[in-house]
């Protein structure tokens, strides 16, 4: 994580964890309030009356550089997590019991993660070794390594976990599949009458109290390798990933696969794969993982929901011969560009054009953070082409698509409004993705940072011409302040990710 220094993991978890919540402070807190002040080379904040400062780089990115400081007593004293935890405490309305302990938690398991990592080896897959980078996660979430359950340590994709899948025989008469999922049997066999049903040791443990004799336990399976999300592995020798339900919380949510999720999965995929050929007509370094198909077992909701897997193509099924998927977050992290200016230009070309494309030609949101796009490197390290993934959040734009013959469930699922899409649309490529990418391009170098952001500009310019200079995209272009997912917000309303709001930060495209 830039600006950390090398230290044991206890010292380097509280500086990352410290960091993460002065972001949260900088966009959420003080900045809705008018209580941040640029002081080169500090920025100034004040949060519950307190005067804090820090050393920054990176723009919107808020890299720090040194450790933060409060002032108390008229000198500047360092700043600890728990006495910002006090802080933003006390300057939030109402009660949240939950607060400290999370962070407090998410510290622990940083700590935890980067003492497993010490004595881990990591895949030699490039793709998987990028998926298992994330060690600090989320830049601006309060907890951003909060877990729930016990023993997650060993499934943990940080610290280089791999582990056999748990196979279930499925009684036939009570099997709940759609779509294609050749895949899963190849992945064991199971006694005649029963279909193999393949599920993640640690959701089974949690759902072990509530199995019943039509499923089997037909021992270990093939072993997995899990991915950023935690809950999603890639099984080497089927060639595919698995999506599985997880009723445990990681970050904002418990990681399930509803019902009506499993169902849109397979639908999506078949309204999608016409759509990305056009797309890829128009912009041919796109690529994107299907999803065709998800099986369970029809015993309720709960294990309906608890057991149901999703299959998912692999990206090295889709890129190109000579072209390495790489997790775009872990190039948040380190960035290897020997041109900076060509490079980027390379990336916001793949990256972000069709994603305009789709939303504007073809009223499909995509949800292109740094965890649900792959970037395709080729020989030379210079991005080639985009593999986006993570059907959950993808959506239909309300009225552009015919939705009539879908459960209501199903059909609200898969569907934004035109506004709650483009909000996503634009938060998600540039808040979360394109910013936290140009900061660790441009490193320290403020002049190189805006120089990257007239290259995105003049970029997403040309494609608004093509487009016919929608009206969103035309006032982003003038300089329309950006939505920010309130992370923190959420997490001290205690509510549902779904209810997140966002709030305005400043455009660099301006």
């Amino acid at each position: 994580m830039p600006g950390l220094a090398i230290d044991a993991p206890s010292g380097l978890a509280e500086e990352a964890t410290l960091a993460a919540l002065l972001r949260c402070c900088v966009r959420e807190v003080a900045g809705p309030r008018g209580l941040v002040w640029p002081a080169p080379p500090y920025l100034l904040l004040r949060v519950a009356g307190v005067l804090l400062r820090a050393r920054t780089h990176g723009g919107a990115a808020l890299r720090f550089d040194g450790p933060p400081e409060r002032l108390r007593a008229g000198a500047w004293q360092p700043l600890s997590t728990d006495e910002l935890v006090g802080l933003v405490e006390a300057e939030l309305q109402g009660h949240n019991g939950e607060f400290a302990g999370q962070v407090a938690a998410s510290r622990d398991a940083v700590a935890a993660i980067l003492a497993a990592r010490a004595g881990a080896v990591p895949p030699a897959d490039p793709w998987l070794a990028s998926e298992q980078a994330l060690v600090y996660g989320h830049p601006f979430h309060p907890s951003p390594k909060a877990r729930g359950g016990d023993g997650w340590l060993r499934y943990a994709p940080e610290a280089h976990a791999e582990f056999p899948v748990r196979l279930l025989g499925v009684r036939e008469d009570v099997l709940a599949e759609e779509g294609d999922v050749a895949a899963l049997d190849a992945m064991g066999r199971a006694p005649a009458g029963y279909r193999v049903l393949p599920a993640h040791p640690w959701q089974l443990d949690l759902l072990r109290p509530v199995l019943g004799g039509e499923l089997l336990d037909l021992g270990p399976g093939p072993v997995v390798v899990p991915t950023s999300s935690v809950r999603t592995v890639y099984a080497p020798a089927a060639e595919v990933c698995l999506k599985f339900s997880l009723d445990v919380r990681i970050t904002n949510c418990v990681r399930k696969n509803a019902w009506y999720e499993l169902a849109g999965a397979v639908e999506l995929t078949g309204r999608l794969t016409p759509v990305f050929e056009k797309v890829a007509a128009e912009h041919p370094a796109t690529r994107w993982l299907p999803e065709p198909g998800h099986r369970s077992a029809a015993l309720g909701t709960r294990l309906h929901e608890g057991l149901g897997v999703i299959v998912r193509q692999s990206p090295w099924a889709v890129c190109d011969p000579g072209v390495t998927p790489v997790l775009a977050a872990a190039l948040a992290l380190d960035a290897p560009a020997h041109d900076p200016l060509a490079w980027w230009r390379a990336y916001v070309t793949v990256v972000a054009l069709p994603v305009l494309e789709l939303y504007f030609t073809h009223g499909v949101v995509l949800e292109p953070h740094l965890q649900n796009v792959l970037v395709g490197l080729d020989a030379s390290g210079t991005p080639a082409q985009a593999v986006f993934r993570d059907l959950e959040g993808t959506k239909l734009v309300t009225g552009r698509h015919d939705l009539g013959g879908l459960h209501p469930e199903v059909a609200r699922a898969l569907s934004y409004d035109a506004e709650r899409g483009w909000a996503r649309v634009v938060y998600c490529l540039l808040v979360n993705h394109l910013t936290e990418i140009a900061a660790t391009v441009a490193g320290e170098d403020d002049g190189l940072l805006r120089e990257l952001w007239r290259i995105a500009r003049d970029l997403l310019a040309r494609q608004a011409a093509g487009l016919g200079w929608p009206l969103p995209l035309s006032d982003l272009l003038a300089g329309a302040p950006l939505p920010a997912k309130a992370n923190l917000g959420v997490r001290w309303a205690r509510a549902a990710d779904r209810a997140a709001g966002y709030v305005p930060i400043a455009n660099p495209l301006a």
